[in-house]
C-alpha cells in the first residue's frame, strides 16, 4: 500500500537531511553572502559565471532547498490525498509546508536586508521542524494498513506531559547552538568540559562566552532530560515496545550529539565535525517527535482500554 508515496517520502526526508547539511555547511564557511546581495539571482545572473568555492556552496544550497522545496509540497499534498483518513496527515502536512516557506522566506531576506544573528539562528530551526514533518509522514505512510497492529503505549498524564517538554526543550537547545555559530561564539569556551580551565568562567562570563557556557550547560541538561526519559520509559513502560525503541534511539542520538560537541571543540570546528553536529541533532529531533506523536496518540489507547 502506497508504495510510491513511501519511496517519494523516503527520499524527500534524506533530501531534508541534505539541505539542512548545506545549511550548516554554509554557515560553516561563511558562504551566506557568496551570492552577493541578491535572491534569487547570484551576483545578477542565473548561473554565476567562474564562481569562487563559497559562491559554489550558496548557490548549491539555493538549488537543493528550492527543488526540496517544490519536493516537500508535492509530498504533503499526495499525503494529504492518500492517506489524509489518519488524523495526523493534515496537521504535519501544513507543518512541513508553512515551516519550508518561513524557512525559504527567512534565507532570502537574511541575503537581500540582512538579519541579525537571533534572527538567523531560526533559519535551522524552521528547516528542521520541515524536515521532521516530512519524516513523520512518511512513517504515516508505512503505518497506514497497520496501525491497529501497532502497539501504541499507554501513558500517564505526567508522562505524556515530560515527553512534550523535552521536545520544546531540544527546539530551545537547538536555537542556542545555532545562535553560537551565527555569533561565532563557537571558540570562546577553549577545552571541554571545562571552558577556559574553569567549570564555571565566572570571570569572564559574559558576551561570546556566556553564549558558548549556556549552549553547554543546555546541552548537558538536554542529555540528562532524555536519560531520565529513557530510565522512567524502562522502569513503568518497558512492555510498551515501540516507546522503548524510541526513547532508546533518542538516547543514542543525544549521546552522539554530546560526544560530537566535544570532537568539535577538539578538531578546531573543523567542517566535518560541525556538520556530523547538525546532522545529529536532526536525527534526535526526529527520534523525540516521533516519542511525542506516540505520547499523543496515548490518550486514544488509554481510551480504547
Amino acid at each position: 500500500m502506497h508504495r510510491f508515496l513511501k519511496t517519494y517520502g523516503v527520499i524527500t526526508t534524506i533530501g531534508m537531511i541534505v539541505v539542512l547539511i548545506q545549511g550548516a555547511l554554509v554557515t560553516q564557511t561563511g558562504s551566506g553572502e557568496a551570492c552577493g546581495a541578491e535572491w534569487p539571482l547570484c551576483y545578477g545572473q542565473l548561473i554565476p559565471e567562474n564562481p569562487t568555492i563559497q559562491t559554489l556552496i550558496e548557490y548549491t544550497h539555493r538549488l537543493v532547498s528550492g527543488l526540496l522545496g517544490f519536493m516537500v509540497i508535492i509530498h504533503a499534498i499526495w499525503s494529504w490525498r492518500s492517506i489524509g483518513h489518519m488524523k495526523e496527515t493534515k496537521f504535519f502536512a501544513l507543518l512541513a509546508v508553512l515551516f519550508i516557506v518561513f524557512q525559504g522566506l527567512l534565507g532570502a531576506a537574511a541575503v537581500v536586508w540582512g538579519q541579525s544573528n537571533a534572527v538567523m539562528a531560526l533559519h535551522f530551526g524552521f528547516s528542521l521542524v520541515s524536515f521532521t514533518s516530512v519524516l513523520l509522514l512518511t512513517i504515516l505512510a508505512f503505518e497506514d494498513g497497520k496501525f491497529d497492529s501497532i502497539n501504541i503505549p499507554s501513558l500517564s498524564r505526567k508522562m505524556k506531559q515530560y515527553i512534550y517538554f523535552v521536545l520544546v526543550y531540544i527546539y530551545i537547545v537547538v536555537y542556542t547552538g545555532a545562535y553560537v555559530k551565527h555569533s561565532e561564539s563557537g571558540s570562546a569556551c577553549s577545552g571541554w568540559p571545562l571552558c577556559n580551565g574553569q567549570i564555571i568562567p565566572s570571570s569572564s562570563l559574559d558576551g561570546r562566552v556566556a553564549i558558548q557556557f549556556g549552549h553547554r550547560i543546555a546541552a548537558g541538561l538536554l542529555f540528562l532530560a532524555i536519560l531520565i526519559l529513557f530510565v522512567q520509559v524502562l522502569r513503568k513502560y518497558r512492555h510498551e515496545r515501540i516507546l522503548v525503541i524510541s526513547s532508546a534511539i533518542s538516547l543514542v542520538f543525544v549521546t552522539f550529539q554530546v560526544i560530537s560537541g566535544a570532537v568539535v571543540i577538539f578538531t578546531g570546528f573543523t567542517i566535518n565535525a560541525t556538520i556530523f553536529h547538525a546532522f545529529m541533532v536532526s536525527l534526535l529531533f526526529g527520534a523525540v517527535s516521533y516519542t511525542a506523536l506516540l505520547a499523543y496518540r496515548s490518550k486514544t489507547a488509554i481510551k480504547r482500554g
